[in-house]
């Protein structure tokens, strides 16, 4: 793998690997999450953690899968501490419409200069979609930006051969 990426994952994405896996499209999304993190945990890309994260996390009921997500958020190597800039930022994107956790994940995803924002949330993805020109940030579904990375990284081998 060529480009080392920073990664800021939602909390959909991050418990992913803990929902239901009979249905194609959890499973392949858990398939592209867990390769994700295999990346990170192998220091070729960077996971990202924030407060707002820890925040979200921490409404999850069941301490079994809470305890299991954060195993998985205990490779970030970088941490995103909730501050002015992200309670500003986090208040236009609000303005646009965003929930206020999904608002407060961007605004620290790009306080982190993070290189995606990945989600599993459809009403998310298609909203950020919309308001992309006002979003400092990419943002997309782990397989569809995994499919995108790799065939960038195959290009690119084969132009250096």
């Amino acid at each position: 793998m060529g480009k080392q990426y920073k990664i800021y994952f939602d909390a959909c994405c991050l418990n992913r690997p803990f929902d239901d896996q009979t249905q194609s499209r959890i499973y392949l999304e858990t398939q592209a999450v867990m390769t994700i993190l295999s990346q990170c945990q192998s220091a070729n890309w960077i996971l990202i953690n924030s407060s707002a994260l820890i925040a979200e996390l921490n409404q999850t009921l069941d301490l079994e899968r809470l305890q299991n997500v954060k195993k998985l958020l205990s490779i970030a190597k970088i941490k995103v501490i909730y501050s002015t800039f992200i309670e500003e930022r986090s208040g236009e994107l609000q303005k646009l419409g965003f929930s206020s956790y999904d608002a407060t994940h961007i605004a620290s995803a790009e306080r982190s200069n993070a290189d995606i924002f990945l989600t599993t949330d459809d009403r998310l993805f298609k909203k950020a979609q919309k308001e992309s020109p006002l979003i400092k940030i990419k943002i997309n579904n782990p397989v569809q930006w995994l499919v995108e990375v790799i065939q960038t990284e195959e290009s690119n081998d084969e132009n250096t051969k």
